[in-house]
């Protein structure tokens, strides 16, 4: 797959001819006869090819005045590999978009993170997604609100708000022109299976491209856990967020066929971040089958590969918290680790209210950090200075660690501190910033599996032979670790 494929019409019409659901996301299938638009692995009979227009958004679709349609529901489709596996500047603001800026910063906002003007990120989304950024939003809160209507008793005028939208008349025409529908006949065709919800409080399945392999994503997840942040629990993953207008608690739980999500919130408006947050925790919208088949030609990773294929890269949902726990991690134990995160959650983080026990605080934010007095921390002299020096950059701004991210500048800039060497980068790189080319030589679990598999296992060589993995390296970091008999690479029982 690639960049751009609605325009390879002969490619799209097979994959719609097939309903092909690994598509699902990489475009959108607009009938002319119909006036609808769907996925491509919708079960109805696919229309004729001359009837079929491809598009490369959901909101592109919208633009051109089709409807969603109400069998496959395109709206609920993975989001496109393109937006987590690049660094330009199209890529930066699907992100930016997904975190909600547009609503609460305007256009000009997205620009201002960018660095762009406001006409050239429009000219560049529109030529590569054939919709502007408001547009893009307001498919995002169309989406929300279509969730919000269908599983929650949420007054309708409730929902509007909390999907972004002006005003309850902004509201009501957007869900008829996307859905054809009023919000009142969208929640009468709900199915009643869902359980019931009080405000804040939502269930609802995320989608992936199979396959997924869960062991090292929830595995990785649950070994580092920070106790009152995370925990595992009756086979969830459940952790506090940090959102822009509140905090919310998450429970993440694999399915065959997706991952069960719980989220109770204390502001409603804050549902598509946290959503969108939760989904690059685990790296839901990665197109596994692509990475797996470049993985494959390699002979010696290939096996590893076959045996459990879908592995996907355990990211996070804020990335200054992470680049905080890389640091608290450096050359120490898995447990370690989680000891030093916790003393700093117990003295500095914000206390939430978990109805289910197990959860007590946010992770502290970087100005919260920015006043611990060194002499407090566990850990060596010259830890503790980098330890200090990034919470005061990521509290001053002058490091920049986000959705919005430009990855060659965040490297460049995290070396320039002192502490940190290109394992601490990476790692940061590989799971906060969500570089998918991400390599870790250095890392003494990725010799040892190098050397047990018959790879070369010093740095230089070993980087030299990983050429043939890109832009998949971080996947391949995942299927080397997975040698090993760490709670990292195994699903709690």
């Amino acid at each position: 797959m690639q960049k751009g494929m609605h325009t390879d019409t002969e490619r799209c019409v097979r994959a719609v001819q097939s309903k092909d659901a690994r598509f699902d996301g990489w475009f959108f299938t607009a009938v002319v006869t119909t006036g609808i638009y769907c996925r491509p692995s919708c079960p109805v009979v696919a229309p004729k090819p001359e009837n079929m227009r491809f598009h490369p958004s959901a909101a592109a679709c919208q633009q051109a005045g089709f409807r969603a349609c109400k069998r496959c529901r395109p709206d609920t489709s993975p989001g496109s590999p393109e937006w987590n596996q690049r660094a330009d500047l199209v890529a930066r603001a699907m992100r930016l978009i997904a975190d909600g800026v547009v609503d609460r910063e305007g256009v000009p906002g997205l620009a201002a993170r960018l660095g762009y003007s406001t006409r050239q990120i429009e000219r560049q989304l529109l030529a590569e997604l054939g919709a502007g950024p408001l547009a893009l939003a307001r498919a995002q809160r169309a989406q929300a609100a279509r969730l919000l209507i269908e599983t929650t008793p949420l007054p309708m005028a409730d929902i509007a708000f909390a999907a972004g939208f002006a005003s309850v008349r902004t509201f009501n025409d957007t869900v008829r022109e996307v859905f054809a529908l009023a919000p009142t006949d969208l929640r009468a065709r709900a199915p009643r299976s869902n359980p019931g919800t009080t405000a804040g409080a939502l269930t609802l399945r995320l989608p992936f491209r199979a396959p997924l392999n869960p062991d090292n994503l929830f595995g990785h997840l649950a070994a580092t856990a920070v106790p009152g942040v995370e925990e595992w629990r009756d086979g969830a993953y459940r952790r506090t967020l940090r959102l822009p207008y509140g905090h919310g608690l998450v429970s993440l739980s694999p399915q065959p066929d997706h991952i069960a999500c719980r989220l109770t919130l204390s502001d409603l408006r804050d549902l598509t971040v946290a959503i969108s947050r939760c989904r690059r925790l685990l790296d839901l919208d990665a197109d596994p089958v692509a990475i797996d088949d470049q993985l494959r030609t390699d002979p010696l990773l290939a096996p590893l590969v076959d045996k459990a294929p879908g592995r996907r890269v355990p990211r996070t949902v804020d990335e200054a918290e992470f680049a905080v726990r890389a640091v608290l991690g450096q050359q120490v134990s898995t447990a370690a680790a989680r000891t030093h995160a916790a003393r700093l959650v117990t003295a500095h983080g914000e206390r939430v209210d978990d109805p289910e026990g197990g959860l007590t605080h946010l992770f502290p934010a970087p100005d919260a950090l920015a006043s611990v007095d060194p002499e407090s921390l566990a850990m060596p002299r010259t830890r503790r200075a980098t330890f200090t020096t990034l919470v005061r950059r990521l509290a001053d701004a002058e490091v920049r660690l986000g959705p919005d991210s430009d990855w060659s500048e965040t490297r460049a800039r995290l070396l320039e501190l002192p502490g940190f060497g290109p394992w601490t980068v990476d790692v940061i790189a590989m799971r906060a910033l969500g570089d998918p080319d991400a390599f870790l030589p250095t890392d003494l679990g990725i010799r040892r599996a190098a050397q047990e598999l018959g790879l070369p296992s010093t740095p230089a060589a070993l980087t030299a032979r990983a050429a043939a993995w890109r832009p998949w390296r971080a996947y391949a970091v995942q299927y080397l670790w997975a040698t090993d008999s760490h709670p990292i690479n195994f699903l709690p029982v």
